[in-house]
């Protein structure tokens, strides 16, 4: 199974640029193709969360358009840049959004994987959280099925990364952590928000921090007045599983640029 997993799009408003500077829907209709270029083409295809700049009716009629290409199942999180009701309405097509209820958590039922994604957004804030409330809900989704192989999708990272962007986290990450670290059945979990590709070992599995489709966050490990961004090449993941195995994830770049017309070594 191939799920590919896209993250920070940032979609604007249409002929519009982000900041003035970025060019956020172009950059996402670059990954789309590079998406559609698969061989095999992935299973599935998760985006996980920041899917526009201020959640905007028009700016959600903007993204899409940009994934109507996509006709493999699409799953989509929200991030700290969206409005967890407007999505919910401008997407009534995903019946996989509870209809009800604070949070856009939800299950997906599949082979030869479980896939939960969980909603983290605290409302005007940057930064994350899973309360009491979201972990309760976690824990009795995995208690359904224990034994059977899950990966988990969300916006904000729950540990630090040694970068500017630690200042607007996803709070609680100790007890999700330990809840976590219960479930060895938890094969990956994939994240956002920090516009770069970063892997760490955290609670017994790997965790996968995906780059944006469009701008990076810089490599800054000292303290900064500001998360300063760049247009350093953007890309996505993709999380392969293969038989019994756990499963390998490749970074795949998105840019316009020589490389697949390759010859054998």
């Amino acid at each position: 199974m191939i799920v590919v997993q896209l993250s920070d799009p940032h979609v604007v408003q249409q002929d519009t640029l982000l900041k003035g500077r970025v060019d956020t829907n172009g950059l996402l209709a670059q990954a789309v193709r590079r998406v559609l270029r698969l061989r095999p083409l992935p299973d599935r295809v998760w985006i996980t969360g920041d899917l526009v700049a201020t959640g905007r009716p028009e700016e959600y009629d903007a993204l899409r358009a940009l994934i109507s290409p996509l006709t493999m199942p699409l799953h989509l999180l929200p991030g700290n840049h969206d409005d967890r009701d407007l999505l919910r309405a401008m997407f009534p097509d995903h019946d996989y959004f509870p209809r009800q209820g604070k949070f856009l958590h939800y299950v997906i039922e599949t082979e030869p994987l479980r896939m939960i994604g969980l909603d983290t957004v605290i409302p005007g804030a940057v930064g994350g959280e899973m309360c009491v409330e979201r972990l309760d809900w976690l824990e009795a989704r995995l208690a359904e099925a224990p034994g059977r192989p899950t990966v988990i999708f969300m916006h904000h990272p729950p540990f630090e990364l040694g970068l500017p962007i630690d200042s607007s986290l996803c709070r609680n990450g100790e007890a999700l952590e330990k809840l976590v670290s219960r479930h060895p059945n938890i094969q990956r979990i994939g994240i956002g928000h920090a516009h770069r590709c970063i892997q760490r070992v955290w609670g017994g599995t790997l965790a996968c921090v995906c780059p944006s489709t469009a701008h990076q966050f810089l490599l800054e490990f000292e303290e900064t007045e500001a998360i300063r961004y760049g247009l350093e090449p953007p890309g996505f993941l993709l999380h392969h599983w293969r038989g019994r195995h756990p499963p390998a994830t490749h970074f795949i770049p998105s840019g316009e640029f020589p490389g697949e017309d390759t010859a054998s070594v």
